[in-house]
């Protein structure tokens, strides 16, 4: 009878162990090691997928990097834009793609319409949650139609991959990564070590043989990739599919990619037709209204190349309770503490005993540090009840010392407003060396201190 050899792995992590934990050393989670069976010994532990003999006769030897040639492969430009955008160009080919998100996001919508968008490619999608029927009824709703897009349905790794070889796709896109199940592990799938196995054996088929990979993946509660942490750095590219389920507008971010920057961003609205590409997502982000609010203003800031501008909301009252409240919403709650001690101290007002609410508006979450100033005349606009126009945005970093300080990229922040309309736009002064800010036909107010911009903006 043949022997079984287990392992113990963290459901969290993905870290293994000989035996049972009670705390992970790797993660700090309790009670989350879980026995696997890891394999057999009548079994042979080989990749599913395997190209040739000549492949693995041939030895790696070194060779000095000025001898080493290279032909840039060309990337395959979908007709979405906001995912070429986000990929750093379009699709290399035989990278994987691991695409992440909350259950009922779009994530089977959004690559479902990417392997419909794909005329000029064979597209194999594979799904181990959804029957064919399913996949059809979705497809007819997309409006979409491809006759070199084919559907199959299976979980098994060894029937795929015998099916790939029948088809020879060009692009093979996997839902979801959690489903599938290698015969070579034992264990159940979904678990620690399935997800590494079948994510092994795809990663040699995309190299080997350069087809492109997208594998959707499942999310913890906090918001994590499920599985094993080695997931995310076997693959070349990790996207994140966010948004309110409950709001129209979805957001692709990278949080990993070896051909491209990390920073880029798209934005897509989902309607009963799909997902439909934003191409101007500053018009989307502010809220159309003719006349104005206190509490409201507008600051411009970047994701990745591209110039968005965003309205911050903000509203300043007593404090009910003897503590006063800092909440904030798509924006880190310590800056915000730190730009009113700025205020405090710097300015003169007195917000210690009022509760403040900050809102970025559009579910966006902002990290940019140009957005300080905004923020900061939206504060004092609203605990002073006096309404900023709503033809004037904001571009510029407040220090600790009250100075207004300068960001990068500011022309293409200034060419943003003025495309959009507005009359107005504050930066600082330290922007204006090497700058040509001529050229440009909106208003431009230059300041060093904080003291500059109120005075200018509430007298």
């Amino acid at each position: 009878m043949a022997k079984i050899k287990t392992a113990y792995f963290c459901q969290n992590c993905g870290a293994q162990s000989a035996k049972w934990i009670g705390r992970c050393p790797a993660c700090g989670e309790w009670n989350t090691y879980v026995e696997e069976v890891v394999a057999r010994e009548d079994v042979t532990p080989t990749t599913a997928w395997k190209v040739g003999t000549s492949s693995q006769q041939v030895a790696s030897k070194p060779k000095p990097i000025g001898e080493i040639t290279y032909s840039e492969q060309a990337r395959i430009i979908t007709e979405d834009a906001e995912l070429n955008r986000v990929l750093g160009g379009g699709i290399v080919p035989g990278s994987m793609v691991l695409i992440g998100g909350e259950p009922g996001i779009g994530k089977s919508t959004l690559m479902l319409q990417i392997a419909l968008s794909l005329r000029s490619q064979r597209v194999l999608y594979i799904s181990g949650e959804e029957s064919e029927q399913q996949i059809k009824m979705r497809a007819e709703r997309l409006g979409t139609q491809h006759p070199n897009c084919f559907i199959l349905t299976e979980t098994g790794t060894q029937n795929i991959f015998k099916q790939i070889e029948q088809l020879q796709p060009d692009v093979l896109i996997i839902d979801s990564i959690q489903t599938l199940h290698s015969s070579f592990i034992e264990s159940g799938a979904g678990s620690v070590a399935q997800v590494r196995e079948c994510t092994a054996e795809l990663l040699k088929f995309a190299k080997e043989s350069g087809t492109p990979v997208f594998l959707i993946g499942h999310i913890t509660k906090e918001g994590n990739l499920a599985g094993p942490k080695i997931l995310e750095h076997m693959v070349d590219t990790v996207l994140q599919f966010e948004g309110d389920r409950h709001m129209t507008y979805r957001i692709l971010r990278t949080t990993k990619n070896r051909f491209g920057s990390t920073s880029e961003l798209g934005i897509y609205e989902m309607l009963g037709t799909g997902l439909r590409e934003v191409s101007n997502p500053s018009e989307i982000l502010i809220s159309q209204r003719e006349e104005s609010f206190s509490g409201i203003t507008i600051g411009g800031t970047m994701e990745g190349n591209r110039p968005l501008l965003i309205e911050v909301q903000s509203l300043v009252s007593p404090a009910t309770y003897g503590t006063p409240q800092r909440t904030a919403t798509g924006f880190d709650v310590k800056r915000l503490n730190m730009l009113l001690a700025v205020l405090e101290k710097r300015g003169g007002f007195k917000l210690g005993t009022q509760d403040v609410f900050l809102n970025i508006a559009g579910g966006l979450k902002v990290e940019d540090p140009a957005l300080d100033l905004a923020i900061c005349a939206a504060l004092l606009s609203s605990f002073e009840d006096v309404a900023i126009p709503h033809t004037t945005c904001f571009a510029a970093e407040v220090g600790l010392g009250g100075e207004v300080r300068a960001v990068h990229r500011i022309e293409q922040r200034i060419s943003e407003a003025e495309k959009l309309g507005f009359q107005d736009i504050y930066i600082s002064k330290y922007n204006k060396k090497g700058v040509d800010l001529d050229r440009f036909n909106i208003r431009i107010h230059a300041a060093s201190r904080l003291e500059e911009v109120f005075s200018s903006l509430f007298g």
